[in-house]
Parts: C-alpha cells; structure tokens; sequence
C-alpha cells in the first residue's frame, strides 16, 4: 500500500512542507529509512540518525529544519505523539482478509451478517449471531449462539466469543482471547471449605487455621454473559469469564493489554487501562479512567474508584477510594510505599549499627563485671 506525503498530511489535518507527491510505503526510524520510508523524529534527540538513513520525508517536531535534514518534504506537529493514532490508522494494512465470506467458514442460517463484513477461513458463526456493518473477522474465531456485535468489529486469528455476549461498535479482539468463557465459581457441599473457615475467622478476630482433610468442589455454572460497550480492545490471549447471574461488564472506551484475566460478575468503567498480566478478581468493581500498571491483582468483591492509578506490581486487596495513586502489597499510597522502600534500603545499614552497639555494650558490661 503507497501513500504520498500529500495523503497522509491530509489524513493528519495539516499541511506538508515542500514536496508532497513523494510515494512511500512505510514508516522507519531515521535511520532504518529508506527513500520510500517516512521517517519519524518527533523529538530532535532523534535528528541524528537522518546522517544515517536516506528518507526523503519525514514526521517531525514542530519547527524543524527540515531542509537542512536533507529532506524534500515534511510535516511538522506541534504534538507528534498525539498524531501517532491517526498515522497508524492510515498507514495500516490490516489483516488482509478478503470481503465477503470465506468458502471454508461455518455460518448458520439465522445468523445475519452486516454489510462489507470479511470474514476468512474457517471462522465459525453460530445460530442467531448478529454481526454489524463492515466486520473484519480473521481465520479461525467462533462467536458462539445468539451474540451480537456492533459495526466494525476487528477479530483477530484464533480469538474466541462465547455464547449470549453483547458487544459495542468498533470492537478489537487480537489474537487468542476469549470473550465469555465460565467463570472460576465452585463451592463445597457437604462440608465449610478451608476458605469459607478462614474468612469467618479472621471475621471474629480469630486466628486463621485449615479445615482438614479434603473436599469436593462443585461447579457454580455461568448464566450471565458478557456486556461490552463501544470502542473497547481485547489484548492477545486475554480472557473476560462471563458472569453467574449478572453479566460481567466492561465499559466504553476501555484498553485491555495482553494476558489480562477479568473474572466472573466484574464491573470496569469507561475508558479504563489494563496493562499486561493484569489479573481482577470476581465481583471486583472498578470506576471509570483507571489506570492498572502491568502485573496488578485486584481482589474479589472490592470497588477502587475514579482516577485511581496502580503502579505494576501492586496487589489491591482493599476497597481504593476516588484519586488515588497506589503502590505496592497491599496497595498504599504510591508515597507511603516510595517511604517504606527508602527505609527497606536502609535495613543493611541499620543492621550493622545494631551489631556495633551490641559489641560496645557487651564490651562495657565485661569491662563492669
């Protein structure tokens, strides 16, 4: 796919600066560049590699000596980075899917597929589907009976829908990840589990201990389904349990990363960001623009606020409130943990003191004895 440098100012709502009928084709560094490349240097730290590399044109930062650069043609923004979404949406080639419907694909009869849909080989649809206008679908997703999917659903090769889900306009769904699968709900029937004894003595003050021997665990089947809102995007291998009675749900505008692990009845807001390997628990309830940095663990049945920020590797076991930034395990303030980590720094230090006084005191009472 060419596009001029003309085209993709256009695409960016600006104007080029010198030569705009230059062809390319893709973008580079600066100096992985070709001619046909479109180098990125937003930042001039990265002017350098122009020595390098041979662009002819190039994104760059606002003010740029472009001429000098030895380019013949440019765009300069003010705000680069924030360009990024819209340069990456013009110059992607997408999956490469042919329109229409694949002779290998399985679509049951009452399913009703939009218009300008593409969908590859293999892809299973099932009984009362309902897919909306211009879905991309890619070689071997199922979407399990009586779902449905807004307009522009992008599906990525291997992922999974389950059945009874509802699911928004421009839906991303990559590689792997399952949409509805069961919840982790089980329950022991013919005796208190060691996890039920444990919560009711920690409830009254007592301490914690196992009920032995051992017990049968049956399953709570899921009923409910999934709920997610418009322009929401699923990470590869990730997996979003559907809920027991109530659906689980994810609200508009949500990022979710890859290998992130949402669990049965939860709730996350709009415009919410889940790093990779985060992991929420059943029944956990989140607010709107969170952030969750890469590994954080949200415990079952507890709610974190609005604006809150959890910096990676913080563990949440506790209800978080509105604003707050978070760090840690358990979860504090993102400045009480930065507090407690100076002082662990300081342990070997403090340590050795202890064993310095230890010595002079024992000296001193041999010296008096």
């Amino acid at each position: 796919m060419t596009f001029t440098l003309a085209e993709i100012a256009k695409a960016l709502g600006t104007e080029v600066l010198g030569r705009g009928d230059i062809a390319l084709d893709g973008v580079r560094e600066p100096a992985d560049a070709g001619p046909e490349h479109l180098a990125l240097a937003m930042d001039p730290k990265y002017a350098d590699g122009f020595a390098q590399g041979a662009a002819r044109a190039a994104l760059l930062w606002e003010g740029a000596d472009w001429q000098g650069l030895g380019l013949d043609g440019a765009i300069c923004l003010s705000r680069g980075k924030a360009a990024m979404p819209l340069l990456t949406r013009a110059l992607d080639p997408g999956m490469g899917v042919a329109p229409g419907i694949h002779p290998t694909a399985v679509v049951d009869d009452t399913a009703q597929i939009g218009e300008g849909a593409c969908i590859g080989p293999f892809v299973v649809i099932g009984a009362g589907v309902v897919i909306g206008k211009n879905a991309t679908i890619g070689a071997h997703v199922s979407i399990g009976y009586d779902t449905k999917i807004g307009d522009a659903a992008v599906l990525h090769p291997g992922a999974r829908i389950a059945h009874q889900c509802r699911i928004g306009d421009r839906f991303v769904l990559n590689a792997n990840a399952v949409i509805g699968s069961d919840g982790f709900s089980f329950v022991t029937l013919d005796r208190e589990s060691a996890v039920e004894k444990m919560r009711g003595d920690m409830a009254e003050g007592e301490q914690a201990g196992a009920v032995q021997g051992s017990a049968h665990w049956a399953r709570v089947h899921s009923l409910g389904g999934v709920e997610i809102g418009d322009d929401v995007e699923v990470g590869a291998a990730s997996t979003i349990d559907r809920g027991t009675i109530r659906a689980t749900r994810i609200g508009n505008g949500t990022k979710i990363d890859c290998q992130v692990q949402v669990g049965h009845n939860a709730v996350v807001g709009e415009h919410v960001m889940m790093c990779g390997n985060v992991g929420v628990s059943g029944s956990a309830r989140i607010g709107n623009r969170v952030v969750l940095g890469g590994k954080v663990g949200v415990s079952d049945n507890i709610f974190i606020g609005d604006d809150v920020i959890a910096g990676g590797g913080t563990n949440i076991y506790t209800n978080v409130p509105a604003g707050r930034a978070v760090l840690g395990s358990p979860a504090v303030k993102i400045e009480t943990e930065m507090a407690i980590r100076r002082e662990l720094r300081r342990l070997p230090r403090l340590a050795q003191t202890l064993r310095d006084l230890q010595k002079t005191v024992s000296k001193l009472v041999d010296k008096d004895g």
